[in-house]
C-alpha cells in the first residue's frame, strides 16, 4: 500500500510540474523565416501564430502563389519548432515517457 501512495504522490508532483512548464511555454516564443528572412512568424508555446511579418519586396501582385508559399513554409517551420520546443520541455518533466494527451 506505501508504494501506491508513492506513486500517487510522485503523479501528482509530475502533474503540479507540468502545469507550470505548460503555463511558461504558452510566454515562450519561436521565430521562423522564409525566402531569406522576407517573410517571418512568430509562435508561442501553444502553437499559436502570434504576428507575421512580409517585406514589401516579395509581394507581386503577379506573383502570389509565391508569397502564399513564403507564408506558408514560414508558419510550418515556426509551428513545427514550437512543437519540438514543448516535447523537450515535457520530456524532462516525465524523464522520456510518452503520456498520451500531455501537451
Amino acid at each position: 500500500m506505501a508504494n501506491i501512495n508513492q506513486l500517487m504522490k510522485q503523479a501528482q508532483q509530475m502533474q503540479s510540474k507540468m502545469a507550470t512548464a505548460q503555463k511558461e511555454l504558452e510566454a515562450r516564443e519561436v521565430e521562423a523565416s522564409s525566402g531569406g528572412g522576407m517573410v517571418k512568424v512568430r509562435v508561442n508555446g501553444k502553437q499559436e501564430l502570434l504576428e507575421i511579418n512580409i517585406d514589401k519586396e516579395c509581394v507581386d501582385p503577379n506573383d502570389v502563389e509565391m508569397l502564399e508559399e513564403l507564408v506558408k513554409t514560414a508558419i510550418n517551420q515556426a509551428v513545427n519548432e514550437s512543437q519540438e520546443m514543448v516535447s523537450k520541455a515535457m520530456s524532462k518533466i516525465t524523464g522520456g515517457l510518452n503520456i498520451p494527451g500531455m501537451f
